[in-house]
């Protein structure tokens, strides 16, 4: 099999891409467990792209149960070195209406259960996240968007919850006071873990409500989440097809150096445990002497 350069993730609403050529599905197995679904391998603009639903093909995995470490595992050892992600989120602020998509460029994370790292057992590492979009990927995806004929905003705080609940008005509107812009439940640990990882990572947020603070606009519900994500679901594949087009010289972006500085434990094969080693390799390994 051909290395794959690109991965797309998909959240609620998005489970497939037609338009793939040369496809495979696969089964991968990870240190971390199964991952989401199989992977569907195929062409897209020229490019090797492995797809990926985010909570399987029957929506049948809740957020925080999200497998993200198999997951972004997953997409490493296929050779993925670029992520795009989409996501439903709800808005914050009036000018983000439903139906716009936002490229988020900041992260305020409120989730409670979920693992944000896979550096433990022996091995340490702090990386920075002051910017955990990718940034030079956030505007090639900004771009895509345009080109599909959305109505897009580049940049914005994303609030992760915990989930599966929707907020209540107290923390709608509190998270509103904080600067927040949209709100969602996937894209954390997911963001973090393809930095450690050294995947570029980008994402469009679809909005498809106004969460619960505005005061004219019905609360949040289902059913309205799923009109309006297939309302926008064929702007979302145009989107990921123009992005996918704008990778094809494979850019260097930080992303992919994360942990260069990031490692402070000692850098030797025999100083890491078995198990560790096993998990870790993969991402850790071209930093590690024998």
């Amino acid at each position: 099999m051909n290395e794959v350069k690109i991965g797309v993730i998909g959240g609620s609403g998005l489970y497939k891409m037609e338009g793939l050529t040369e496809v495979e599905e696969i089964e991968i197995a990870t240190p971390f467990g199964a991952p989401s679904d199989k992977f569907i391998i195929g062409t897209l603009e020229g490019q090797r792209v492995a797809f990926l639903p985010r909570h399987k093909r029957d929506h049948s995995i809740n957020p925080t149960e999200v497998n993200s470490h198999a997951n972004i595992w997953a997409m490493k050892s296929l050779g993925v070195k670029y992520i795009i992600s989409a996501n439903a989120c709800g808005s914050l602020r009036e000018d983000f209406a439903p139906r716009h998509i936002v490229i988020p460029d900041q992260l305020f994370d409120r989730t409670r259960s979920r693992d944000l790292t896979y550096f433990k057992g022996g091995v340490v590492a702090h990386l920075s996240v002051a910017e955990p979009f990718e940034t030079g990927l956030n505007q090639l995806l900004y771009e895509g968007v345009k080109e599909a004929g959305a109505t897009a905003h580049l940049g914005g705080t994303f609030i992760i919850i915990e989930g599966p609940r929707f907020s209540t008005k107290g923390e709608s509107r509190i998270f509103r006071q904080w600067g927040c812009d949209i709100i969602g439940m996937t894209t954390i640990p997911e963001a973090f873990l393809a930095r450690e990882a050294e995947i570029a990572y980008a994402t469009m947020a679809h909005v498809t409500d106004y969460d619960v603070w505005h005061e004219t606009a019905e609360p949040v519900t289902v059913d309205a989440i799923i009109a309006t994500l297939n309302a926008n679901v064929e702007v979302a594949k145009q989107a990921i097809r123009n992005t996918v087009a704008k990778l094809a010289n494979e850019p260097d972006f930080p992303s992919h150096h994360a942990l260069e500085t990031a490692i402070i434990s000692h850098r030797k094969r025999a100083a890491v445990p078995p198990e560790t080693w096993r998990e870790l390799e993969l991402l850790i390994g071209r930093y590690y002497q024998s």
